[in-house]
């Protein structure tokens, strides 16, 4: 078993999938989770299965979790419920996209955050888009509020655990040709990931919280 203990949150597809395959490819030992088939995630990763909006998964998963040490967690989740203004939002809708962008990698932070090892990386992937100083064109009201949050909600946590040690990371993986980010996109994920570990790699040692850009680079609050 590698040295370095990476927990990969979110990797059913996309960003998170293509995250865990790099990581092992650079030699770490992988953990990550799946809301589907395990069997999907192919060679070389444990697989364990978590449902991150709920509660009691969440908890379960901590209980096998228990006595193992981590390097790196990294929390991987979104939705995307259009482009509606939001006075057209509905309350099912704005509650739906806040729990899963925003509460539930918090607190999925806060029931994982001290597996990980003084010295250690809790990263959560984040976006631009929620920035508020460079909310400067219109559309996706609600997704932007709920990286805005999820934001908000990590530095109070990066405040309320400023003496651990620990890295604590919101990446912006720009914009990538995920199911989330559309077929349009400008960026492949077996582009971008490779850069955004570059940047875990990088900032591994150095504690306290930064919004950093997958070349390395602050995002404007």
């Amino acid at each position: 078993m590698s040295d370095r203990q990476a927990l990969v949150i979110g990797a059913s597809r996309g960003l998170g999938l293509v995250l865990a395959a790099e990581l092992v490819r650079r030699g770490w030992h992988v953990i990550a989770t799946t809301r589907g088939d395990p069997r999907a995630l192919g060679g070389g990763l444990e697989v364990e299965s978590l449902e991150m909006t709920s509660a009691a998964e969440l908890a379960a998963l901590r209980e096998r979790l228990a006595g193992r040490r981590l390097d790196l967690l990294f929390v991987n989740a979104a939705i995307d419920r259009g482009n509606t203004p939001i006075g057209d939002v509905s309350t099912e809708t704005f509650t739906e996209v806040m729990v899963t962008n925003a509460l539930s990698p918090l607190r999925t932070v806060e029931a994982l955050g001290d597996l990980v090892v003084p010295g250690g990386t809790v990263a959560v992937m984040s976006s631009e888009q929620g920035s508020v100083s460079l909310n400067t064109e219109d559309g996706y009201e609600l997704y932007k509020a709920s990286k805005a949050a999820l934001n908000q909600l990590m530095r109070s946590y990066a405040t309320r655990t400023a003496g651990d040690g620990r890295t604590k990371l919101l990446i912006d993986p720009g914009h990538n040709r995920t199911r989330l980010g559309g077929p349009d996109a400008p960026l492949a994920p077996e582009e971008s990931v490779p850069a955004v570990v570059d940047v875990l790699e990088a900032q591994a040692g150095v504690p306290g919280l930064r919004f950093l850009d997958r070349h390395g680079l602050a995002v404007s609050w």
